[in-house]
């Protein structure tokens, strides 16, 4: 009978408490991960790259070119994080469920470069940043099966200390002698707004 009783309780036991470092730590990626996917870290300008829509995921086509591997490779890892993140927030969300908002997230910003006019509009940004937070979303999983009583608490860390790195890194790039390439002019045609890619952020050196 004290077991059928406390059964409920454990079922409505509630869940841990959301730490605020982690939800601050959310909200600086989100601004670090807009300013990097459509101004590759310059200051922010609107216009001058023709609107282009490739639809045709990874191989070249009559606009574009065909994805540079780096390009892949950063995307991937950009998106990395979102995956960590909506693991601990939302632990229990379907792995569809995920990999639908992080669509969703790359799905707009892809949009916004093409309404801004500040870059190229590409269906493999969006299945590679899909991937990447599903990558970010196994990797909590995985670690909660190695370590189910401190995961959350690690995991947690990395997000924070992960968070941390990214803004001394960035302010580091920043402070670096190296040159951001100036917002194109308006007007420019196809062959100047295909050397700058929207999708990627490996063009963002000269």
């Amino acid at each position: 009978m004290t077991n059928t009783a406390l059964q409920p309780d454990r079922e409505a036991a509630p869940a841990p408490a959301t730490p605020f470092r982690l939800i601050a730590a959310l909200a600086i990626y989100v601004l670090l991960l807009v300013w990097i996917v459509l101004w590759k870290l310059e200051l922010p300008w609107v216009g001058g790259v023709d609107r282009v829509i490739k639809l045709v995921p990874f191989v070249a086509t009559a606009e574009q070119g065909a994805s540079r591997p780096s390009e892949v490779v950063v995307n991937l890892l950009l998106f990395v994080p979102l995956g960590l993140f909506l693991g601990l927030l939302a632990p229990r969300w379907s792995w569809r469920r995920l990999a639908g908002v992080a669509a969703t997230v790359s799905l707009a910003l892809e949009a916004t470069q093409f309404v801004l006019a500040i870059g190229s509009t590409d269906a493999t940004d969006v299945l590679v940043n899909t991937a990447g937070a599903l990558i970010g979303f196994g990797l909590v999983a995985f670690t909660r099966l190695r370590s189910r009583e401190r995961a959350r608490g690690i995991l947690v860390r990395v997000c924070v200390v992960g968070t941390l790195l990214a803004v001394l890194a960035v302010a580091l790039f920043i402070a670096s002698p190296i040159h951001f390439r100036p917002p194109p002019a308006a007007g420019l045609g196809p062959a100047a707004s295909h050397a700058i890619d929207g999708g990627g952020v490996g063009d963002e050196l000269p």
